[in-house]
């Protein structure tokens, strides 16, 4: 099935679908794009360009690789080659992408040196934490708590808000649960038994003393705000799903998507409506009123963890943006 290199790719086609539609209005979109059934792939100079949801998705992932070689997966492991791509994609002349202002302010800081904790913007919990948290779901031989702990460790390099670090394990598990089998009807049970059974442990051996930065009065209490909100966002994507209408704006049930939960949300939302028909879950994500390149970059993970490279048109894989890093990422995993 390839489901690593369905996943990755996914998430890159998704990301270029929304690349052009971001900030744009529905009137804007439908102008623009024509019906959302039928939106191309966006192509310029036979290229399908990406934002930097892609770029960082292809930091953490390349940067996982070098973790891994050096043995099983540990947050000391992780920090260090994770740090240093990020840090390298934030100078570098193709992060020309209207990157968010956490993910730069925070990069520059870690190039400065020093505990990657002073670094992390704790205050801030936008999806710049989890739009590129699915390699996180990819890699086999991880135990679960070395996907959560080093899910949120990554977050964490960026956005130390608890739902951000919250958001992004979700985010990989529910990659992880589909790249196994687990049939889309049964992920929202499953993902709230997870945020359930979460609440209230915050993992020390990943993350330091991140929340002694914010204004929570224990670690456990820091913990629990980020699941609870994610919980809150999972009730909303629950009473979306009670009364599907593929035809609607999926943000406006589920979130703008310009926060962490909110992109879950209603990049499940848009999964779960059509999870037999990828591409039309990355065209519905992309075709919304919010951060559609982020929506539609989680949503064509999920569906790519689902379906596999199968998902996609071989004229949208052949034109994707760094094609042979994602799909060089893709066969080590599933391999």
């Amino acid at each position: 099935m390839r489901a690593a290199t369905g996943a990755l790719v996914g998430l890159a086609i998704g990301d270029a679908m929304g690349f052009p539609t971001e900030f744009n209005t529905m009137e804007q979109i439908g102008a623009k794009c024509g019906p959302w059934r039928e939106m191309p792939l966006p192509v310029a100079s036979g290229r399908a360009y990406v934002t930097d949801d892609t770029q960082m998705t292809l930091a953490l992932g390349e940067g996982l690789v070098e973790a891994l070689a050096e043995g099983p997966l540990t947050a000391t492991r992780l920090e260090g080659p994770v740090r240093a791509r990020f840090v390298e994609w934030c100078h570098s002349p193709e992060n020309d992408r209207a990157p968010g202002r956490t993910c730069l302010s925070a990069c520059e800081a870690l190039g400065r040196g020093g505990r990657w904790q002073e670094a992390s913007e704790v205050g801030s919990k936008g999806c710049g934490a989890n739009m590129r948290v699915a390699p996180l779901g990819l890699v086999p031989g991880l135990d679960p708590a070395q996907r959560a702990g080093a899910a949120q460790l990554q977050a964490a390099l960026t956005h130390g808000h608890p739902t951000a670090l919250a958001a992004s394990d979700l985010t990989a598990h529910a990659v992880w649960l589909l790249a196994a089998g687990l049939r889309p009807d049964a992920l929202p049970a499953e993902l709230r038994a997870y945020a359930r059974a979460a609440r209230g442990r915050y993992p020390a051996d990943w993350l330091g003393d991140l929340a002694d930065h914010a204004q929570d009065p224990d670690r456990a209490s820091f913990a629990t705000r980020g699941w609870d909100e994610c919980l809150a966002a999972l009730d909303r994507l629950e009473a979306a799903l009670r009364r599907p209408d593929p035809e609607a704006d999926p943000c406006a049930a589920t979130g703008a998507g310009w926060v962490a939960e909110e992109t879950l949300a209603t990049a499940l939302h848009c999964f779960l409506l059509l999870p037999d028909d990828p591409v039309a879950v990355v065209r519905r994500a992309a075709f919304s009123s919010g951060d559609s390149d982020s929506v539609a970059a989680v949503a064509g993970a999920l569906a790519g963890a689902r379906h596999g490279i199968a998902a996609w048109p071989d004229r949208w894989v052949e034109v994707i943006e760094y094609r042979e890093r994602l799909l060089a990422l893709g066969a080590a995993w599933d391999a």
